[in-house]
């Protein structure tokens, strides 16, 4: 499993708990958080990968000098 795979795996169970309304509201508030925080850390990761992604050249296609 990919560190992106992983971050969307959590995300998706945290709003499974927050749909679920078994949360106390305080719970919920820190769950809220802790998506915010995991939606930054999966931002930086499609970044990443994309800053990657641009810097491989494609077969067939010669860098420029």
């Amino acid at each position: 499993m990919t560190e992106l795979d992983n971050l969307i795996h959590r995300l998706e169970r945290a709003a499974e708990q927050l749909r679920s309304g078994e949360l106390s509201p305080d719970a919920a508030a820190t769950l809220v958080e802790d998506c915010a925080a995991l939606a930054s850390q999966a931002s930086a990761e499609l970044d990443r990968q994309a800053r990657a992604s641009a810097a491989e050249v494609p077969p067939g296609q010669d860098a420029l000098l």
